[in-house]
């Protein structure tokens, strides 16, 4: 679908990848710029890059990621037309309907084009997609995109209103997925076009509870099986590496270092008040103010310089240190790994309404065995009835 070359060529479509939430598809073409809040890259200075390189920006604000496009990538990246289907929904419509490298499905509602790359990637070169899209400007806006990514041999797409005029094939398609407004529209149509020779699937995808309710009347209507509808949440994780706590040893010898500290600091404080208090008595003893000032002075001078050193030297009754409080050659740090889900994730409500279609001999099969179980159910009942009676 896309270059599988090691290094980027002019022309080539990437995926340039400026934060987790935020992505650009570029198309490579030289003497063009890209100007960003991330700085400004040319072009040409992208071609021989090798794929997934970080490029700096010519100005030094920034740098960017140059990716090779997966359809993963493309559905994150994509312009949207319309509401799109994101990588949770893809994965399980695809596990689902038995979707795999040759199969045939058809898909109504192209729309921004996310389910048909990834489907396209699937089926491979030995399988075929045919998509339809009511809205002309969507389906040409989504062709031009299809043959530019290298997918007209593998995708079919018509501009075509399916619920109306139904499919352009019959008996053919392994998988139908209905991205419609209303699907059950379009479910006899999708019904002709599924093979006959085989069981096949259908999928019909809604945004709320009343489309699901009026799909899965005409489903039955139309002789589909195993009908049954799923609702798909994604929660995605960010991890982070980050310092392990302290031990609870280690905890206990740092609370009691601190609680030596303020104890030390205690004693200090009592014991400065006492000097000032003796300071200020034996100012008031002095003959005379001059004399009684110089002394005082002086020996307040004297007191703060034994004070100014008593702060690392520990007043008498003061707490000796714990043994583990003398520092130690530091130990290496430790790490752990934190996970904590996104506060926003990509993606919208949704409900999946899977159904099977068994081949009418088998389905006629099926049906009058079971048509011969609830008359042998009722016929074994009766006489019990009787014997009742």
């Amino acid at each position: 679908m896309w270059s599988t070359a090691r290094e980027i060529a002019d022309g080539d479509l990437v995926i340039i990848w400026f934060t987790r939430d935020a992505l650009q598809p570029l198309h490579i073409t030289a003497g063009k710029e890209l100007n960003t809040r991330f700085g400004v890259y040319r072009h040409s200075d992208l071609v021989g890059v090798p794929y997934g390189s970080k490029v700096g920006s010519r100005n030094g604000k920034g740098f960017i990621h140059v990716l090779r496009p997966t359809p993963e990538l493309w559905t994150l990246a994509l312009p949207h037309r319309t509401q799109i289907l994101y990588l949770a929904d893809i994965a399980f419509v695809t596990s689902w309907l038995d979707i795999k490298p040759g199969s045939r499905v058809i898909e109504a509602g192209t729309g921004s084009g996310s389910f048909s790359h990834s489907t396209a990637r699937t089926i491979g070169p030995t399988g075929h997609l045919w998509s339809y899209e009511f809205h002309e400007a969507r389906a040409s806006k989504a062709r031009e995109e299809f043959t530019r990514h290298g997918m007209d041999g593998i995708v079919t797409l018509n501009h075509r209103n399916v619920c109306k005029d139904g499919f352009t094939v019959e008996d053919t398609v392994d998988a139908v997925f209905l991205d419609l407004p209303a699907p059950w529209e379009a479910v006899q149509h999708a019904k002709k076009a599924l093979r006959k020779d085989r069981t096949t699937r259908i999928c019909c995808f809604s945004p709320c509870m009343e489309q699901v309710m009026r799909t899965v009347s005409a489903l039955n209507d139309a002789g589909f099986t195993d009908i049954t509808m799923f609702e798909t949440l994604l929660r995605p994780q960010q991890v982070d590496v980050l310092p392990a706590p302290p031990s609870v040893a280690g905890a206990a010898a740092q609370l009691k270092r601190a609680e030596a500290r303020r104890e030390e600091k205690r004693l200090r404080q009592i014991a400065q008040a006492q000097r000032a208090k003796r300071k200020r008595d034996d100012g008031d003893g002095d003959g005379g103010a001059e004399d009684g000032g110089a002394k005082g002075g002086k020996r307040a001078r004297t007191e703060d310089a034994e004070d100014s050193g008593a702060a690392d030297t520990p007043l008498a009754g003061t707490p000796a240190p714990a043994a583990d409080a003398a520092p130690s050659a530091p130990a290496e740090e430790r790490k752990i790994s934190v996970s904590k889900a996104f506060p926003e994730v990509r993606g919208h409500t949704s409900y999946l309404t899977f159904a099977v279609l068994l081949p009418p001999a088998v389905y006629a099969a099926a049906q009058g065995a079971a048509e011969a179980q609830s008359s042998a159910a009722s016929g074994a009942a009766t006489p019990q009835a009787d014997a009742a009676a």
